[in-house]
């Protein structure tokens, strides 16, 4: 799948981009603060791959995700927990096989 073939997602990804650009919380806080609300409203993987790029570029590690997951159990449950440690790997998922169809597609144009 190419970026030609995911507009929607780029689109969501740009918001994410201008989100960070403009929000006066610093880049990684902020990504925490989005990542904890993903999880609260209970977001599908897409959410998760959406806000990816921009939470490894500002340094959020799986470490913190685990951390901001357990500092909010307590307010939004164990049902939301477990569904997001799910939607996640499924992102991850998705994610691994975005790179793998692109470095196929390279590979089959360099031959």
């Amino acid at each position: 799948m190419t970026a030609a073939e995911t507009p929607v997602l780029d689109t969501l990804v740009d918001l994410t981009t201008i989100s960070v650009q403009r929000c006066a919380l610093p880049p990684r806080e902020l990504m925490l603060a989005r990542i904890a609300t993903l999880i609260a409203v209970d977001a599908p993987p897409a959410s998760y791959v959406a806000n990816a790029g921009a939470a490894a570029d500002s340094g959020v590690t799986a470490d913190d995700i685990q951390a901001v997951m357990i500092g909010i159990a307590p307010v939004v449950g164990t049902p939301r927990i477990v569904a997001a440690a799910g939607n996640i790997l499924r992102a991850l998922g998705f994610a691994i096989m975005v790179v793998e169809a692109e470095m196929a597609e390279e590979a089959d144009a360099g031959q």
